[in-house]
Protein backbone atom coordinates (compact mmCIF):
# COMPACT_ATOMS: atom_id res chain seq x y z
CA UNK A 1 0.00 0.00 0.00
CA UNK A 2 1.28 3.47 -0.88
CA UNK A 3 -0.09 6.70 0.61
CA UNK A 4 0.74 10.38 0.21
CA UNK A 5 0.34 13.06 2.91
CA UNK A 6 0.19 16.63 1.59
CA UNK A 7 0.52 19.23 4.34
CA UNK A 8 2.84 22.22 4.74
CA UNK A 9 3.22 21.64 8.50
CA UNK A 10 5.98 19.21 9.41
CA UNK A 11 4.42 18.30 12.76
CA UNK A 12 1.14 17.30 11.09
CA UNK A 13 2.94 15.05 8.62
CA UNK A 14 5.05 13.59 11.40
CA UNK A 15 1.96 12.90 13.50
CA UNK A 16 0.03 11.31 10.63
CA UNK A 17 2.84 9.06 9.44
CA UNK A 18 2.58 6.40 12.19
CA UNK A 19 -1.21 6.44 11.96
CA UNK A 20 -1.16 5.83 8.21
CA UNK A 21 1.45 3.10 8.68
CA UNK A 22 -1.20 1.16 10.63
CA UNK A 23 -3.55 1.10 7.63
CA UNK A 24 -1.70 -1.81 6.08
CA UNK A 25 -2.73 -4.25 8.83
CA UNK A 26 0.54 -6.15 8.50
CA UNK A 27 1.00 -5.33 4.82
CA UNK A 28 4.00 -3.15 4.00
CA UNK A 29 2.79 0.46 3.86
CA UNK A 30 4.82 3.23 2.26
CA UNK A 31 3.96 6.76 3.39
CA UNK A 32 5.18 9.60 1.17
CA UNK A 33 5.13 13.25 2.24
CA UNK A 34 4.77 16.52 0.35
CA UNK A 35 4.94 19.99 1.92
CA UNK A 36 3.46 21.88 -1.03
CA UNK A 37 0.98 21.52 -3.87
CA UNK A 38 3.80 21.45 -6.41
CA UNK A 39 5.54 18.63 -4.56
CA UNK A 40 2.23 16.75 -4.33
CA UNK A 41 1.75 16.95 -8.09
CA UNK A 42 5.30 15.71 -8.68
CA UNK A 43 4.81 12.77 -6.30
CA UNK A 44 1.42 11.83 -7.75
CA UNK A 45 2.78 12.01 -11.30
CA UNK A 46 5.77 9.87 -10.37
CA UNK A 47 3.92 7.34 -8.21
CA UNK A 48 0.98 6.22 -10.31
CA UNK A 49 0.33 3.35 -7.91
CA UNK A 50 -0.78 5.57 -5.02
CA UNK A 51 -3.71 4.06 -3.10
CA UNK A 52 -4.75 7.23 -1.27
CA UNK A 53 -3.88 10.91 -0.97
CA UNK A 54 -4.51 12.85 2.26
CA UNK A 55 -4.68 16.55 1.41
CA UNK A 56 -4.54 19.62 3.63
CA UNK A 57 -7.21 22.08 2.56
CA UNK A 58 -5.06 25.17 3.08
CA UNK A 59 -1.76 25.01 1.21
CA UNK A 60 0.52 27.96 0.42
CA UNK A 61 -0.09 29.64 -2.94
CA UNK A 62 -3.22 27.59 -3.66
CA UNK A 63 -6.67 29.14 -3.20
CA UNK A 64 -9.83 27.31 -2.15
CA UNK A 65 -10.30 23.87 -3.65
CA UNK A 66 -7.85 24.44 -6.50
CA UNK A 67 -5.40 21.79 -5.26
CA UNK A 68 -8.15 19.18 -4.91
CA UNK A 69 -9.60 19.94 -8.34
CA UNK A 70 -6.23 19.97 -10.08
CA UNK A 71 -5.10 16.69 -8.53
CA UNK A 72 -8.42 15.09 -9.44
CA UNK A 73 -8.13 16.25 -13.01
CA UNK A 74 -4.63 14.81 -13.27
CA UNK A 75 -5.44 11.57 -11.42
CA UNK A 76 -9.21 10.93 -11.59
CA UNK A 77 -9.00 7.43 -10.10
CA UNK A 78 -6.93 8.44 -7.06
CA UNK A 79 -9.01 8.65 -3.84
CA UNK A 80 -8.44 11.99 -2.10
CA UNK A 81 -9.39 12.74 1.50
CA UNK A 82 -9.31 16.26 2.92
CA UNK A 83 -7.83 16.88 6.35
CA UNK A 84 -8.41 20.31 7.78
CA UNK A 85 -8.15 22.30 10.97
CA UNK A 86 -11.58 23.70 10.12
CA UNK A 87 -14.77 21.84 10.92
CA UNK A 88 -17.45 24.00 9.31
CA UNK A 89 -20.21 21.72 7.90
CA UNK A 90 -20.62 23.96 4.85
CA UNK A 91 -16.93 23.62 4.07
CA UNK A 92 -17.24 19.85 4.42
CA UNK A 93 -20.13 19.80 1.95
CA UNK A 94 -18.18 21.89 -0.52
CA UNK A 95 -15.20 19.54 -0.28
CA UNK A 96 -17.44 16.58 -1.11
CA UNK A 97 -19.11 18.54 -3.92
CA UNK A 98 -15.63 19.12 -5.35
CA UNK A 99 -14.99 15.38 -5.36
CA UNK A 100 -13.20 14.56 -2.10
CA UNK A 101 -14.11 11.10 -0.78
CA UNK A 102 -13.82 12.19 2.82
CA UNK A 103 -13.32 15.14 5.15
CA UNK A 104 -11.47 14.56 8.42
CA UNK A 105 -11.02 17.36 10.98
CA UNK A 106 -7.44 17.46 12.29
CA UNK A 107 -8.85 17.36 15.80
CA UNK A 108 -10.01 13.77 15.20
CA UNK A 109 -8.53 10.93 17.23
CA UNK A 110 -6.17 8.40 15.69
CA UNK A 111 -8.91 5.76 15.71
CA UNK A 112 -11.36 8.06 13.90
CA UNK A 113 -8.73 8.88 11.27
CA UNK A 114 -7.93 5.19 10.78
CA UNK A 115 -11.55 4.15 10.48
CA UNK A 116 -12.29 7.01 8.08
CA UNK A 117 -9.39 6.14 5.79
CA UNK A 118 -10.19 2.42 5.90
CA UNK A 119 -13.72 3.25 4.86
CA UNK A 120 -12.51 5.27 1.87
CA UNK A 121 -10.02 2.56 0.88
CA UNK A 122 -12.88 0.03 0.92
CA UNK A 123 -14.90 2.16 -1.50
CA UNK A 124 -16.95 4.23 0.93
CA UNK A 125 -17.19 7.95 1.65
CA UNK A 126 -16.37 9.39 5.07
CA UNK A 127 -18.20 12.39 6.48
CA UNK A 128 -18.13 13.61 10.08
CA UNK A 129 -21.40 13.69 11.96
CA UNK A 130 -21.46 17.49 11.65
CA UNK A 131 -22.23 17.39 7.95
CA UNK A 132 -25.36 15.31 8.49
CA UNK A 133 -26.56 17.18 11.57
CA UNK A 134 -29.54 19.40 10.91
CA UNK A 135 -30.07 22.66 12.84
CA UNK A 136 -32.87 21.45 15.03
CA UNK A 137 -33.93 21.74 18.67
CA UNK A 138 -34.46 18.00 18.90
CA UNK A 139 -31.61 15.80 17.75
CA UNK A 140 -33.88 12.96 16.63
CA UNK A 141 -36.34 15.14 14.75
CA UNK A 142 -34.26 15.70 11.60
CA UNK A 143 -33.76 11.97 11.07
CA UNK A 144 -37.45 11.23 11.48
CA UNK A 145 -38.58 14.02 9.22
CA UNK A 146 -35.98 13.21 6.58
CA UNK A 147 -37.01 9.56 6.66
CA UNK A 148 -40.62 10.52 6.15
CA UNK A 149 -39.70 12.78 3.26
CA UNK A 150 -37.64 10.06 1.60
CA UNK A 151 -40.34 7.45 2.04
CA UNK A 152 -42.79 9.97 0.62
CA UNK A 153 -40.61 10.13 -2.47
CA UNK A 154 -41.45 6.50 -3.13
CA UNK A 155 -38.78 4.64 -1.13
CA UNK A 156 -39.70 1.41 0.63
CA UNK A 157 -38.52 1.00 4.24
CA UNK A 158 -35.75 -1.34 3.05
CA UNK A 159 -34.60 1.13 0.41
CA UNK A 160 -34.54 3.82 3.10
CA UNK A 161 -32.40 1.52 5.29
CA UNK A 162 -29.93 1.07 2.45
CA UNK A 163 -29.85 4.80 1.81
CA UNK A 164 -29.19 5.58 5.48
CA UNK A 165 -26.16 3.27 5.46
CA UNK A 166 -24.97 4.64 2.13
CA UNK A 167 -25.00 8.24 3.34
CA UNK A 168 -23.21 7.11 6.49
CA UNK A 169 -20.36 6.18 4.14
CA UNK A 170 -20.80 2.41 4.12
CA UNK A 171 -19.55 0.51 1.08
CA UNK A 172 -21.90 -1.82 -0.83
CA UNK A 173 -20.26 -4.86 0.79
CA UNK A 174 -20.68 -3.39 4.27
CA UNK A 175 -24.37 -2.69 3.56
CA UNK A 176 -24.79 -6.29 2.37
CA UNK A 177 -23.33 -7.59 5.63
CA UNK A 178 -25.25 -5.23 7.88
CA UNK A 179 -28.65 -5.82 6.26
CA UNK A 180 -28.01 -9.42 5.19
CA UNK A 181 -28.79 -8.64 1.57
CA UNK A 182 -27.30 -9.84 -1.70
CA UNK A 183 -25.05 -7.35 -3.48
CA UNK A 184 -27.40 -7.23 -6.47
CA UNK A 185 -30.31 -6.35 -4.18
CA UNK A 186 -28.31 -3.56 -2.55
CA UNK A 187 -27.41 -2.13 -5.96
CA UNK A 188 -31.09 -2.22 -6.96
CA UNK A 189 -32.10 -0.40 -3.77
CA UNK A 190 -29.36 2.19 -4.28
CA UNK A 191 -30.58 2.77 -7.83
CA UNK A 192 -34.12 3.30 -6.55
CA UNK A 193 -32.86 5.73 -3.90
CA UNK A 194 -30.85 7.69 -6.46
CA UNK A 195 -33.91 7.92 -8.69
CA UNK A 196 -36.08 9.13 -5.80
CA UNK A 197 -33.53 11.80 -4.91
CA UNK A 198 -32.87 12.68 -8.56
CA UNK A 199 -29.13 12.09 -8.17
CA UNK A 200 -26.57 9.90 -9.93
CA UNK A 201 -23.83 9.34 -7.34
CA UNK A 202 -23.18 8.68 -3.66
CA UNK A 203 -21.80 12.16 -3.13
CA UNK A 204 -24.92 13.76 -4.64
CA UNK A 205 -27.10 11.52 -2.47
CA UNK A 206 -25.26 12.58 0.69
CA UNK A 207 -25.71 16.24 -0.17
CA UNK A 208 -29.36 15.79 -1.15
CA UNK A 209 -30.24 14.10 2.14
CA UNK A 210 -28.24 16.68 4.05
CA UNK A 211 -30.29 19.45 2.44
CA UNK A 212 -33.52 17.64 3.27
CA UNK A 213 -32.51 17.43 6.90
CA UNK A 214 -31.67 21.12 6.99
CA UNK A 215 -35.12 21.93 5.63
CA UNK A 216 -36.83 19.72 8.23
Amino acid sequence: MKLLIVDDHHLIREGLRPILKRLGDGEETEVLEAASFEAAVAYADRHRDLDLLVLDLRLPNVAGFAALCDLQERHPSLPIVIMSGEDDPQLMREAIEHGALGFIPKSSSADVILNALRLVLSGGTYLPREIMAAPSKAAAAPMKTAGARLTGLGLTPRQADVLELLIAGKSNKAICRELNLAEGTVKTHIGAAFKALNVTSRVQAVLAVSRLREQA
